[in-house]
């Protein structure tokens, strides 16, 4: 099973919540080959080793197929600025067909459970008129969505959710994840969002200082997730 993460805004805690994701799974069931793709990310730091992306790590911490860095990150820049700008002053190709050509679609396809996380939110331009979405589109991929719990979270959740049906694709489940702890009437909000998102809920990770995806993963149910059909 395969799904594409996307969140409502650059930093609603995708990667955080991905990371969670693969935990859960684990934890449900212990043998299943997981496996976290960061296809493309910006904001990477130098290292010996070659430029390395904090939230592309993070996946390969919590998954259990362990992938070299090039797999899992195929595409990255140090600036911390839209891929496709980045890209642009690289001078290089992030079109959907040159991300495609850089993932190993067939490792990525034998796990039980790989979770494929964007950049920013739903329609990250790549460059030359093409956005993320047109990827998402060709490997048909469900939809994982992740609501950044904020003021204003209710407008990005269904207006990324009119998007994401408006392009051909489903929404396999959602979650929220508080990134706000000072969030006026957060359970209402909460409550309002169950009620008009049309995808299964997989929880509410609540604020949590110095969490980590282990934590966050008591939190969540991938019921929904797993019991798809390949």
């Amino acid at each position: 099973m395969m799904y594409f993460v996307t969140g409502t805004d650059t930093d609603c805690g995708k990667s955080f919540i991905s990371a969670a994701l693969l935990s859960a799974v684990t934890n449900h069931k212990p043998t299943a080959l997981t496996l976290g793709i960061k296809p493309v990310a910006s904001g990477c730091r130098v290292t010996e080793l070659g430029l390395r992306n904090p939230d592309a790590e993070l996946l390969m911490d919590h998954s259990s197929d362990k992938l070299d860095y090039q797999s899992v990150n195929p595409i990255a820049f140090e600036p911390a600025i839209a891929p496709h700008i980045a890209a642009a002053k690289a001078g290089v190709d992030i079109s959907p067909e040159a991300i495609m050509a850089k993932l190993d679609l067939v490792r990525m396809n034998s796990a039980d459970f790989c979770l494929v996380e964007g950049a920013g939110g739903w329609r990250l331009p790549l460059g030359n008129g093409r956005f993320m979405p047109e990827m998402v589109q060709t490997l048909e991929l469900p939809v994982v969505l992740v609501v950044g719990m904020k003021l204003g979270c209710l407008n990005h959740a269904m207006l990324t959710q009119e998007a994401i049906k408006a392009d051909g694709l489903r929404i396999a489940g959602w979650v929220a994840n508080r990134i706000d702890p000072e969030m006026a009437c957060y359970e209402e909000n909460l409550a309002t969002l169950i009620s008009v998102m049309d995808a299964p809920f997989l929880g509410a990770v609540p604020y949590m200082e110095s969490a980590k995806p282990v934590d966050a993963a008591a939190f969540i149910t991938p019921g929904p997730l797993l019991s798809e059909q390949r």
